[in-house]
């Protein structure tokens, strides 16, 4: 399966937002995507099977649980993928970090009491 068949499942892109908070057992991830998406427990193992079979997840045994965790490799692929396409959105980004710099600036002169310097 692509990496992009693999994350193009909301359910299972769901379930990497959740284990990139750190190891989780099956049972907490089954908890939250049950809650989130309202699928039944087999629906979210076989999620979890997908995203392991597929490198985006790893598995240990801890005793009777079985925890899981994000393999960054995958997602390494997929942001060497993009890096083609950033060219796109960076000075967009760039601008916008530009603007929101200017803004805090502004505000913060003017809660000293001080104009902001004009604009050329």
């Amino acid at each position: 399966m692509h990496a992009f068949d693999v994350l193009g499942d909301p359910v299972r892109r769901r379930i990497l937002e959740v284990l990139a908070d750190g190891e989780k057992t099956s049972g907490a991830v089954c908890a939250v995507i049950q809650e989130e998406f309202r699928i039944s427990q087999p629906a979210v193992s076989q999620h979890l099977k997908v995203l392991r079979d597929n490198g985006f997840a790893t598995v240990r045994p801890d005793g009777v649980r079985r925890l899981y965790a994000v393999n960054s490799e995958p997602l390494r692929d997929i942001d060497a993928w993009l890096d083609r396409f950033r060219r796109f959105w960076a000075p967009k980004l760039d601008a916008l970090g530009t603007e929101l710099a200017r803004g805090k600036r502004e505000r913060r002169l003017r809660g000293h009491g001080e104009d902001p310097e004009p604009e050329e």
